[in-house]
């Protein structure tokens, strides 16, 4: 289990990470995701123990990351910009790793071989970008870490090479129950992969909850009523709201049963519950935050 509390981190007397706790379960795929400059980099390499924190803490299984070499012999990190060795290629990079994790699997390098279409004996910095990742996540998985930590991970894949990562992600978080902590802007890729979800904003985690709690938190509907709209329904929590014709569609936050029942007290024509996205929810939830989508004149 990772426990983060209260960390601080401030570059230049400008605080990058302000006071962030967060909690994340053994066996979990958590999903960080905010505004560019929310913090997002700086958390992941605080938590990899590549900074150290002005204050707080980051404990995994109860041990302090940083300078910790039994903690981070537990983790991986795949950074958004990948770093290897120059000239160094795959293999050269597997001596590496085996020398550093003594949970390197060999037996499972070869076998990957098949699903990362990379030769091994070729110098990576000739690789592009998306094949470099490739490199990073066979090496990676090769390691049999117990927490995986990745900023923007797929970023620069192909859209079947995404697909067969996490595939096999999923897979040791299935069977060896390890934890991946994931940044990405790709909110619909997250939606798909993660049970929880923590958003960030200026430096703090803002809120934290499971992706089925946080679905069930914010509801979309679509309404009409026969005449104006009643002004009772604004007691709602309503986060946006947009009109078209006789139809509205709300953005409402709260216990989905209860928003749809004190709507039918005022017999509407129409009341569809629909399907909320990640984004939308993202969106919405800093939309107090300046953040909100507004018509853009021009």
């Amino acid at each position: 289990m990772i426990e983060i509390k209260d960390l601080k981190k401030s570059f230049d007397g400008f605080y990058a990470l302000n006071g962030v706790n967060a909690s994340v379960e053994k066996g979990s795929v958590y999903g960080l995701v905010g505004p560019n400059g929310a913090g997002k980099t700086t958390l992941i390499k605080n938590m990899a123990g590549v900074f150290i924190p002005d204050s707080g803490s980051i404990t995994i299984d109860g041990q302090q990351v940083y300078e910790n070499v039994a903690a981070k012999s537990k983790m991986f990190y795949i950074p958004d910009e990948i770093y290897f060795f120059p000239q160094a290629s795959i293999l050269d990079m597997k001596k590496y790793y085996k020398s550093i994790y003594p949970s390197f699997d060999e037996v499972r390098f070869q076998k990957l071989q098949e699903v990362f279409p990379i030769n091994p004996k070729k110098s990576l910095k000739r690789f592009s970008r998306g094949m470099q990742k490739q490199a990073a996540f066979w090496l990676g998985i090769c390691v049999r870490p117990d927490i995986m930590l990745l900023d923007e991970p797929v970023d620069g894949l192909d859209p079947v090479m995404r697909r067969k990562v996490w595939s096999v992600l999923l897979q040791d978080v299935a069977d060896r129950g390890m934890t991946v902590f994931v940044s990405s802007h790709n909110l619909r890729e997250l939606e798909d992969v993660c049970d929880h979800v923590g958003i960030m904003h200026e430096g703090k985690v803002i809120l934290e909850r499971s992706l089925t709690e946080l679905q069930n938190n914010i509801i979309k509907l679509q309404v009409a009523f026969d005449g104006e709209f009643p002004e009772e329904v604004n007691k709602l929590s309503i986060l946006n709201r947009q009109q078209s014709g006789r139809i509205w569609i709300l953005i409402v936050r709260g216990d989905r049963d209860k928003i749809i029942a004190q709507i039918n007290k005022f017999n509407p024509l129409l009341v569809d519950a629909l399907p909320l996205s990640l984004e939308e929810i993202f969106i919405y939830e800093l939309g107090g935050m300046d953040y909100a989508v507004k018509n853009i004149v021009l």
